[in-house]
């Protein structure tokens, strides 16, 4: 630090002017970033809401986990094949088998609540009391 700065006191107007700026540009991109929620319609309330949403993220979910899963059954196969050692042989079909055991996780658990959800169908009420 320099001595001269702090004795004068330009060193703590500099230290002031930086939380200024610093201040005012998070206040402005607070400003610019804030995106603001609006609903679809009064009929639409907060669980269908959230069931859309979930919908849609699993859907994705689901989408990216069935292309990577062929494109690394792809590799799997195509190591496997290529390969002269029967050590990494093994490996590619272990990789393989692991690959289609985890797509079949991630698309069970779509079906398990696809299955279960006209269960609970009208349970989150409280109609019956």
């Amino acid at each position: 630090m320099d001595m001269k700065k702090i004795r004068n006191g330009s060193y703590s107007k500099d230290i002031a002017r930086k939380i200024v700026i610093i201040l005012c540009l998070s206040a402005i991109f607070a400003v610019l970033f804030t995106l603001t929620a609006f609903a679809d319609g009064a009929t639409t309330d907060m669980f269908t809401k959230a069931k859309e949403i979930i919908v849609d993220v699993y859907s994705k979910i689901a989408g990216i986990s069935t292309v990577l899963a062929a494109l690394m059954s792809a590799v799997a196969v195509i190591g496997a094949k290529l390969s002269s050692n029967q050590h990494k042989v093994d490996m590619a079909w272990d990789w393989l088998r692991r690959i289609w055991v985890a797509w079949i996780v991630i698309n069970g658990i779509g079906a398990f609540l696809a299955f279960l959800t006209p269960y609970f169908r009208g349970l989150n009420t409280l109609d019956n009391l």
